[in-house]
């Protein structure tokens, strides 16, 4: 019976963890900063070393990855997109990094993990999910005059600060 219930507890626990690993953000190895092209316009993402204490001022707007409730969306480095998702895109900055995003209107900021590109709309420069834009309060406005920070490039051992 004792060999039963810490058999019982190990499963509990390993299925707890594979829970909890799918959840958040974290386990892309490296880093991705290769060029690319978006409707015929080619980016060239900065290098991580290059992108550390970063400061780019412009304006946000929001995106919505996920199909329905039960269908997330996919970022640009293959993580779900789901829409409680706090994460932001950016077209040169390299993935994944966090950054500090400032409400230039209200004062109000917050840290979030960038993880896709875009915008990709002239004259915008990063994109939150709508938990994030309602965080910075410009969720019913739909774009704000921002400033984003970059703190950290990576994650795990290829986290760099």
């Amino acid at each position: 019976m004792l060999e039963m219930r810490q058999a019982v507890l190990v499963c509990g626990a390993a299925a707890a963890l594979l829970v909890l690993a799918g959840c958040g953000g974290g386990g892309y190895a490296g880093y991705k900063f290769r060029p690319y092209t978006v409707r015929g316009v080619s980016y060239a993402p900065m290098a991580p070393a290059q992108a550390l204490g970063f400061v780019e001022e412009g304006i946000a707007s929001w995106f919505d990855e996920s199909r329905l409730w039960i269908f997330p969306g996919k970022s640009a480095i293959g993580e779900r997109q789901w829409r409680w998702s706090r994460a932001a895109a950016h077209k040169t900055l390299p993935l994944p990094c966090k950054i500090r995003i400032t409400n230039l209107r209200n004062g109000r900021s917050c840290v979030v993990r960038v993880n896709d590109r875009g915008p990709f709309i002239a004259g915008r420069i990063v994109d939150v999910t709508p938990p994030v834009a309602r965080q910075l309060g410009f969720y019913h406005q739909g774009l704000a005059p921002v400033r984003i920070e970059v703190l950290s490039v990576g994650d795990g051992p290829f986290r760099i600060r």
